[in-house]
């Protein structure tokens, strides 16, 4: 199964797809945790030790350098635009219980867009993830679905839109699920978060109507807590790790 989990900066996206592969590994399922977010650190919420030391894929120069022909940071020129990807998932992931996690990085842009060794090493290894990889993939992805294209949408199982009571993330959302309807992504599936209540559960559920909603997910002290004291949030005893298991549990025997 491939899930690619989206949403607005700081809705609890890091989070979610955290305790979604935390809980995978633990009935026993393989997983390879991609984090696509720049601005996230996967690698910290899933309890990986020296998470800050995982170097990003698009900054390893000189490997980037070799699968490519190009130097990272040149734009136009010369190089390959189908590198050799399919052994860096097991060559250069972070190895945690049973849990591969790779860091993609971000690749600097210019107004329009970057066409470079960098960015076409991670299309390639994106789609070498979604198109053959025979484990559970969880993609912890930016405000959209940058990385993923038309000719890996459709093999993505579900892609998780998280949200949390505001306009701003519900816009998000929508602009979320245009960009997915425009590459022929359509399993979709919404995550409330950061519920205090009944009024927050009937404003997603007026405003988000249209979406199907995979579960709702408190406002939890217990988290905020986990992230204070600088431990995976499945390690908290929390409502929300056991309703994130419900959900996997419906992923799973859909």
């Amino acid at each position: 199964m491939k899930i690619a989990v989206s949403g607005k900066g700081g809705v609890g996206k890091t989070t979610f797809s955290a305790l979604l592969i935390r809980t995978l590994d633990d009935i026993g399922k393989k997983v390879l945790a991609i984090d696509a977010d720049p601005d996230a650190n996967l690698a910290a919420a899933l309890g990986i030790p020296d998470a800050g030391l995982i170097v990003p894929i698009s900054e390893m120069k000189e490997m980037v350098y070799e699968r490519t022909g190009a130097q990272p940071g040149s734009i136009g020129g010369f190089y390959k635009l189908n590198p050799k990807v399919d052994d860096l998932p097991d060559s250069v992931s972070a190895k945690f219980n049973q849990i591969k996690l790779m860091r993609l990085g971000g690749v600097k842009k210019g107004g329009a867009g970057c066409i470079c060794p960098e960015s076409t090493l991670l299309k390639a290894l994106v789609m070498h993830i979604v198109l053959v990889r025979d484990e559970f993939v969880v993609m912890d992805m930016e405000a959209g679905i940058e990385h993923l294209g038309r000719g890996t949408a459709r093999a993505v199982d579900r892609l998780i839109v998280v949200v949390e009571p505001g306009r701003r993330s519900i816009d998000t959302a929508d602009h979320i699920r245009e960009l997915a309807g425009q590459i022929g992504l359509t399993q979709i599936s919404v995550v409330g978060n950061k519920i205090r209540g009944d009024r927050d559960l009937a404003f997603l559920q007026k405003h988000v109507a249209d979406f199907e909603f995979l579960g709702f997910l408190p406002y939890d002290n217990a988290l905020i807590e986990a992230d204070l004291e600088g431990i995976s949030p499945f390690e908290a005893p929390s409502v929300t790790k056991t309703e994130v298991a419900r959900m996997t549990d419906a992923l799973l025997t859909a």
